[in-house]
């Protein structure tokens, strides 16, 4: 089966719908999302969009906060445009209906927190719960346009591009690459579908499913960053992982984030005696950007050989803390966890990729009509380190920016006529019987890259490390073309490639900035390393 559509946007985050809204101006969308429509990081997102409002505050502090956090490597260009765009896609966002949370009394207008590395309140939330009614919004607005299409449980396998074409013997003429579309497989009726586009956009978020503990949804498996680079996509700054300070720790809760809200909004990290600590490495202790204070818990823990630290609010009104982070005290609640009393285990955990495809400001990759916005783009924003709250304005700013680049790139490509690529061919492939070497690798890789490509790295673990992936990736090469694929399959696929991505930028680092941490190069040399590691096919 073909689908034919102007804009193909894999991915239903913040990122993908946004774009989707403002494209469907200009023709047909059709939204492929591996799973539900709402199962994205972006709706596990607690806490909330960076953007200046307060008179007190100013579009410098926050370009010059962003670029304090990314170590040297962000592109200031990039930082400026989005900071500068910032206020106003969040104000637009309040005109389609999310309701932020704003002060009480005389006081009135938008209720601004704070986070790690923030030096003043500029954080827009809806109290702990922002990416949830974000989603809900955009999502609603997408399901009301007469020109877009979802189709939940899809899952992409591969971009069809020009030179695949041309193996085939379908096109001739050999110029720049160019993506076509995607082929699909639909998880339900497990067939794999072509769909055909003038624009693709990868919209897939992040990769933390490539770690053992991590915040994010089992959705998080790279997709979008593996199957750009099998297509040639130039790939940036893949050692900068951001791990997230504070995930609950508790044997029967699974990826739940206590947000850096908590922090901002007074909570204080404690080793298991109930000694504060963080004053130790950074003067700005609990608010220190997120590598420092996640390399701080981390070293804790190896000291003392303890499993977790714990983060404590319960010295706030305890009205307060249930009214500001409702969602994180019901959860808590629920695991017998009284944060208005009792502090909160808490370990870090893989949170955020800093580094994916590489793109410029409006969201283009080096493949012709292929686009890459948000957690999958490498844009030159963050740098060595993500700044708090500055993902969600991130996704939004290049949602619009790439949706008004494609508009224009459509209308130049409407006069040509879309090619006829083949159908889905699964040879000679069959069932498989043996889904346990699946499962086996999955979690093979998730330990590894835990163990040896965690927040503190060697050279002798990165070694082991690429030594394991290669022969994970050639029994998943093998077991790819004898059986038939299913989403298993093809997101244990992609999590190796990111594995393998990973492991060879930060080896190719020598160097300790940001979040790249090795014992080996425990100092920052900007006269050979101030600059985006870049590899492709």
């Amino acid at each position: 089966m073909e689908v034919r559509t102007d804009y193909l946007v894999i991915g239903t985050g913040i990122a993908g719908l946004s774009f989707a809204l403002q494209a469907a101006k200009s023709g047909s969308v059709a939204i492929c999302t591996k799973k539900g429509k709402t199962e994205t990081s972006t709706n596990y997102a607690q806490g909330g969009i960076a953007s200046v409002f307060d008179p007190e505050d100013s579009l410098e502090l926050h370009i010059e906060d962003t670029l304090r956090a990314g170590c040297g490597l962000c592109n200031e260009d990039v930082v400026r445009m989005v900071v500068r765009e910032g206020p106003d896609r969040v104000n637009e966002l309040i005109s389609f209906g999310v309701h932020f949370s704003q002060r009480q009394g005389d006081d009135q207008g938008l209720d601004l927190g704070i986070e790690g590395g923030h030096t003043r309140r500029r954080i827009v939330h809806t109290k702990d719960r922002t990416g949830q009614e974000v989603e809900r919004v955009l999502l609603d607005r997408v399901e009301d346009n007469p020109n877009i299409k979802i189709y939940e449980n899809h899952v992409a396998i591969d971009l069809i591009t020009k030179s695949k074409m041309i193996k085939k013997g379908i096109l001739t003429k050999e110029t720049s690459e160019t993506c076509w579309g995607a082929y699909v497989l639909d998880a339900e009726g497990n067939r794999v579908l072509t769909f055909l586009a003038r624009i693709t956009v990868l919209a897939t978020g992040g990769a933390g499913k490539v770690y053992l503990y991590t915040s994010n949804p089992d959705i998080a498996t790279g997709d979008g960053v593996a199957m750009g680079y099998r297509a040639g996509v130039k790939v940036a700054n893949m050692e900068f992982v951001q791990f997230h300070p504070t995930c609950l720790y508790h044997p029967k809760a699974k990826n739940f984030l206590i947000s850096e809200a908590v922090r901002g909004e007074g909570g204080i990290l404690l080793d298991r005696k109930g000694n504060p600590f963080m004053e130790k490495y950074h003067p700005m202790k609990e608010l220190a950007f997120r590598d420092i204070v996640a390399r701080s818990i981390d070293l804790e823990l190896k000291k003392s050989g303890d499993p977790c630290v714990y983060l404590d609010i319960s010295h706030k009104p305890a009205a307060f803390v249930k009214e500001r982070f409702p969602h994180i005290y019901e959860t808590c609640l629920e695991y017998q966890i009284d944060i208005t009393r009792e502090p909160i285990p808490v370990v870090p955990a893989a949170h955020y990729m800093c580094g994916g495809l590489l793109t410029d400001q409006d969201g283009r990759t080096s493949i012709d009509n292929l686009f890459a916005i948000g957690e999958v783009a490498c844009a030159g924003l963050h740098g060595a380190n993500r700044l708090a709250s500055n993902s969600l304005l991130e996704a939004l700013v290049f949602g619009r920016r790439a949706a008004e680049s494609s508009a224009r790139v459509l209308g130049d490509n409407k006069k040509i006529p879309l090619p006829t690529p083949p159908e889905w061919d699964p040879g000679s492939a069959t069932d498989s019987e043996e889904m346990v070497v699946v499962t086996h690798n999955w979690d093979e890789i998730r330990r590894f890259m835990w163990n040896y490509v965690g927040i503190v790295r060697t050279n002798k673990r990165l070694a082991r490390a690429m030594s394991r992936v290669k022969i994970i990736q050639d029994e998943i090469k093998e077991y790819y073309w004898n059986f038939i694929v299913t989403r298993d399959l093809l997101e244990l696929r992609n999590l190796a490639m990111v594995a393998e991505l990973i492991i060879t930028c930060a080896s190719l680092r020598k160097e300790s900035r940001g979040l790249h941490y090795n014992l080996d190069y425990p100092s920052q040399d900007d006269r050979h390393w101030k600059r985006d590691t870049v590899i492709w096919l």
